[in-house]
């Protein structure tokens, strides 16, 4: 799957942002949080020194900012220096090797036990826009995980620059409408003197929402620092009005609306259903005695109200750690088996899971015995941090596709279709009132590469994979050509 790279333009796509259509009712008053996250292990030792700029206000606007004006050339360095956290990562392997670690609690999010957050609230009330997206009859949007990178700006810029060129196109049905962001945005402890180079600065261009999962590495805390958990994640994508938080730096991307780190997206063809699946390295936790039940809870009543409407769009899952992974990164099969149970107890089934966590793409299908459906589980961790090969170092090369899970009386057949452990990548999920197509792009095929590299299409209705059915782009003569190339 790897290919030459090119060269990259400098070129951007313009600034998309449409006005906001009347003033958007701001969210609700946030839920009285729980106590606060306790550090990874007691006596903690001095804090980590954190930017001044963090304790200033941010600024409070009235409507969405997205892109900065004008678009700017890629940086070539950081504002500010990532020193190395071997040390952290030293005391943290010494609390795993005990087995002191265990997952953190987190704020409730605003919105009772299905918070809920629509894309229209999202570009601010913008009416028009979704509209259009209903009228068109497909919704685009972006995928990725573990984004943020510590060593400088490079690969990050690689993978910003091509999400941002996905804007340049003939078809408007054909622009993404926002990016959700599968965890791990801010590395290595989501440090607000981090964001800024990690997330802002990458992102500056990006003419559209970018809303975000958090992973582990955005909620742990260092040993070194007396911090709470998610801290800085909070005030960057779960505000509760459009603001411009210090971390941004000068740049004019507001914060994300989000009700906290579980809700439900809704929007035009699509639900998405943002679990949190909290600090560990492995597996992912989104429900245990110290965390409590509130997110199955949430996926409960989630599913009920897909049920209890007749709900026909496209349902999909989203969060950090993957219930199915191969290479360094296990599965999260306690996860999963929790989100089966109330799955079935609803009769309710996602369309498809994204992932992030495992530093490369992958790309499993998941064959029901129960009634034969299909549902694919990927993995988009390539989006900027460091790639890590599937094969062991020394081992030989996975093949694929491959059974990785047989079928049997108790476990339904998981084959691992196709990876990509060379390059770094992005989603692009394409959604109509029929099919969920899901297409994986490399960045390294360069800034005018519209083809991707591999591809999963859901019908809807049969749940199971299907031939997409492409759109019809009104170019006859092109079509004429090819027609006549096809009979020789």
């Amino acid at each position: 799957m790897s290919a030459k790279r090119e060269s990259k333009s400098q070129a951007k796509a313009k600034e998309s942002t449409a006005k906001a259509e009347g003033k958007r009712k701001p969210p609700g008053k946030a839920a009285a949080s729980g106590k606060k996250a306790a550090a990874l292990a007691s006596g903690s030792k001095q804090p980590v020194a954190t930017a001044g700029a963090t304790a200033l206000r941010p600024r409070m606007l009235d409507k969405p900012v997205f892109a900065q004006p004008q678009p700017t050339a890629d940086p070539t360095v950081f504002r500010v220096p990532h020193p190395s956290d071997d040390a952290a990562y030293k005391e943290i392997d010494k609390l795993n090797a005990e087995h002191k670690l265990f997952p953190l609690p987190f704020p409730a999010p605003r919105g009772g036990v299905e918070p809920q957050l629509t894309l229209a609230e999202v570009m601010g009330g913008n009416a028009t826009a979704i509209d259009r997206i209903t009228a068109a009859g497909q919704l685009v949007f972006h995928a990725l995980g573990d984004c943020g990178n510590t060593k400088g700006p490079a690969t990050q810029n690689e993978v910003a620059d091509k999400l941002t060129a996905d804007f340049n196109e003939a078809n408007a049905s054909e622009v993404p409408q926002f990016a959700l962001l599968l965890g791990d945005v801010v590395y290595s402890f989501g440090e607000s003197q981090y964001y800024y180079d990690q997330f802002y600065e990458p992102y500056r261009d990006y003419p559209a929402p970018i809303l975000a999962c958090a992973g582990n590495h955005d909620g742990m805390v260092s040993p070194e620092a007396h911090a709470a958990s998610l801290t800085a994640f909070l005030r960057n994508f779960c505000a509760e009005t459009f603001a411009v938080t210090p971390e941004a730096g000068g740049l004019s991307r507001t914060a994300q609306i989000q009700p906290g780190v579980f809700f439900t997206l809704e929007a035009p063809f699509v639900r998405v259903l943002v679990i949190y699946s909290n600090t560990l390295e492995d597996p992912g936790v989104i429900s245990d005695p110290k965390i409590g039940s509130t997110q199955l809870d949430f996926l409960d009543a989630a599913l009920k109200r897909v049920k209890a409407e007749q709900y026909t769009g496209a349902l999909l899952i989203a969060d950090h750690h993957p219930p199915y992974c191969a290479g360094g990164h296990g599965s999260s099969v306690d996860m999963l088996a929790q989100i089966d149970k109330v799955c079935e107890a609803n009769g309710v089934w996602p369309h498809a899971f994204l992932s992030g966590h495992a530093h490369n793409y992958q790309r499993f299908t998941r064959t029901r015995n129960a009634d034969g459906t299909q549902i694919p589980y990927l993995v988009c961790g390539n989006g900027g941090h460091g790639l890590i090969k599937l094969a062991a170092q020394g081992a030989p090369t996975i093949r694929a596709p491959q059974i990785v899970q047989a079928a049997s009386a108790t476990t339904d057949q998981v084959v691992l279709e196709n990876y990509d452990d060379t390059n770094y990548g992005y989603l692009r999920v394409v959604v109509t009132a029929t099919q969920l197509r899901i297409e994986y792009h490399s960045a390294s095929d360069g800034l005018n590469t519209k083809a991707p590299n591999d591809y999963v299409t859901i019908d809807l209705a049969d749940r199971k994979v299907a031939h997409f059915v492409a759109s019809d782009l009104g170019r006859p003569m092109a079509a004429r050509a090819v027609r006549a190339l096809m009979r020789g």
